[in-house]
């Protein structure tokens, strides 16, 4: 009994997907700050994704995020902070 209960909770637990590598580094409302941290990521080679999470109708409310890898996450604070 005890086996399916396992196997029931394993199948309504959430997968691991490509996105859990990733960690959020900087978030702010202004978009031009993020574009402007994202191409100072490229241009050190450090693969990054922009999700824009401000809402659609006003553009008030929410805020723009820069995700990098886990292993990139010093390297990357350090390029935004730094250089």
């Amino acid at each position: 009994m005890w086996e399916k209960m396992k196997q029931w909770i394993a199948k309504l637990s959430p997968k691991k997907t490509d996105f859990d590598d990733y960690r959020l580094i900087v978030s702010s409302s202004e978009f031009h700050l993020i574009e402007l941290y994202k191409m100072k990521l490229d241009e050190a080679h450090v693969f990054n994704i922009v999700i824009n999470k401000r809402d659609s109708a006003y553009n008030n409310f929410g805020e723009i995020e820069l995700y990098v890898k886990f292993d990139d996450v010093i390297r990357a604070k350090h390029i935004i902070d730094y250089e």
